[in-house]
């Protein structure tokens, strides 16, 4: 048990039955601002701009990167971490995959159901993946983010991302074409 802002949450691995509860949340969010991406000939710039009105990104339910996320025992190496609140409810969850081969471990997931955001369950999930990767003996943690998802950027950087890289057509099949994928990571000692 974890006490966050005066409320208790439960860490565990997501089991099977689970798999409803995580496909469920609410990964929706809305934002006053996002990044644009500016590309020039030898690199690019973030600017964060004010849209109005606020955009709201929700994401559809049949796009899916074919990831099992269960978080059942097939694979040790990809778990899947919920935070449960007091009366057992799904407060968010976490879901990472480990390479040994370049000792990263990869955020594939990261979701916190609106009635607990801002409340540092975002940050109780990232710090037990970060123990994870310790566990597993990983050298960095590392993720992807919309450019639009201004508050999951400032969040990252908050917990002492940086960024990594740049996508410009990781999107472009989708309904979130014209959007650009950030890759963000930091040192796991």
């Amino acid at each position: 048990m974890t006490t966050v802002d005066d409320t208790t949450y439960a860490l565990r691995t997501a089991r099977p039955e689970d798999a409803e509860a995580i496909e469920a949340l609410d990964g929706s969010f809305t934002t006053s601002t996002v990044f644009r991406v500016e590309i020039a000939e030898n690199g690019f710039t973030l600017r964060e701009t004010p849209v109005d009105p606020p955009l709201t990104k929700v994401f559809p339910e049949d796009e899916s990167d074919g990831d099992d996320e269960d978080g059942g025992p097939e694979d040790q190496d990809s778990p899947t971490f919920l935070a449960l609140g007091a009366d057992g409810s799904l407060a968010g969850f976490v879901s990472v995959s480990y390479a040994p081969w370049n000792r990263r471990l990869t955020i594939e997931d990261i979701e916190v159901a609106p009635g607990h955001r801002g409340r540092g369950v975002g940050r109780m999930l990232m710090a037990r993946a970060e123990e994870f990767a310790r566990e597993r003996g990983a050298g960095q943690v590392w993720l992807e983010v919309t450019n639009i998802n201004a508050p999951a950027i400032h969040a990252y950087r908050r917990m002492g991302f940086s960024l990594c890289g740049l996508d410009t057509s990781l999107y472009e099949f989708t309904s979130s074409a014209g959007e650009h994928a950030l890759y963000m990571s930091k040192p796991c000692p």
